[in-house]
């Protein structure tokens, strides 16, 4: 089980650049990934995509790349079209104002855009460098999560295992639950009816009220998803989805079990087991 806040920073100086990796997420309820990157680098966007959705499965994943370059390696050119129309110019111009002095090269020096320059960026030479830097920062990120988790699961397993206690102290209560039953129904008929008392119907009423006060199928199916929950958990990877269902499938049975109840300690136990599921369904709203 991983947390779905987490941490990790990186760097790498060298004498040609300084890099930065920084990665950091929160909760989310589906993976969101947001890259932030030097303009010169927005080529490599895709490949660190790809690289965070091949290993985060859910959350708000925020990464900042940022590089500083000591040497920078520029590609240098002359720019034809801007020189030729530059000339162009000048020669009317000469002819306009019938000036015969020669045109040098330092007169087209001085004019914008004759020679231009930009990063020399080769994607693969980059990502070379990158990727082990982002790699490293992301074990970091992945131990913070990994570490959260693993206390987030222990609170979890906590709680269900009390939750599955309380199911068998119901349970220990449903012979109790008969007794009240048979007893109540058979008080009722003997302050209405004294002596005279039609024994038939009083079992035929009492078996009528015990199959409506019966809980032994929801207490079955609360034992089950029990069981699931805890196979589930032991997943251990992207597990948050289907252990949130299994507290709403335990949700519903314990309610139907509070609609039934006619004892005072199951309630109690009722109130324990729904207020368990309740901080179960919160702390999964922190794992991927």
């Amino acid at each position: 089980m991983k947390s779905m806040t987490g941490f990790g920073y990186k760097e790498l100086n060298t004498d040609k650049f300084h890099l930065g990796v920084n990665i950091k997420s929160y909760n989310n309820r589906y993976l969101d990934v947001v890259i932030n990157l030097p303009v010169c680098l927005n080529t490599l966007e895709p490949l660190i995509r790809e690289f965070i959705l091949t290993r985060v499965k859910r959350g708000r994943v925020e990464i900042a790349l940022k590089m500083k370059e000591i040497e920078e390696e520029l590609a240098v050119y002359l720019d034809d079209s801007v020189v030729s129309a530059y000339m162009k110019a000048v020669t009317q111009l000469k002819e306009t104002t019938g000036i015969e002095e020669p045109i040098k090269l330092s007169h087209l020096l001085r004019f914008d855009g004759v020679i231009k320059s930009e990063p020399n960026f080769d994607v693969d030479k980059y990502w070379a460098i990158i990727e082990p830097i982002l790699t490293e920062a992301y074990k970091d990120f992945d131990l913070t999560r990994s570490v959260e988790g693993e206390r987030t699961e222990e609170i979890i397993l906590d709680l269900i295992t009390k939750v599955q206690s309380s199911v068998e102290l119901i349970e220990k209560y449903v012979p109790k639950i008969e007794e009240k039953v048979k007893a109540s129904l058979k008080k009722r008929f003997f302050e209405l009816m004294g002596d005279e008392i039609d024994t038939n119907r009083v079992y035929a009423e009492t078996a009528v009220l015990l199959i409506k006060f019966d809980i032994t199928e929801e207490l079955m199916r609360l034992k089950s998803h029990v069981k699931s929950f805890f196979e589930i958990i032991k997943e251990g990877v992207s597990v948050s989805k289907k252990l949130d269902f299994i507290c709403q499938e335990l949700n519903r049975e314990i309610n139907t079990i509070g609609s039934k109840n006619i004892m005072l300690e199951v309630s109690q136990s009722v109130i324990t087991i729904k207020d368990q599921i309740e901080s179960i369904r919160e702390l999964l709203r922190n794992v991927e």
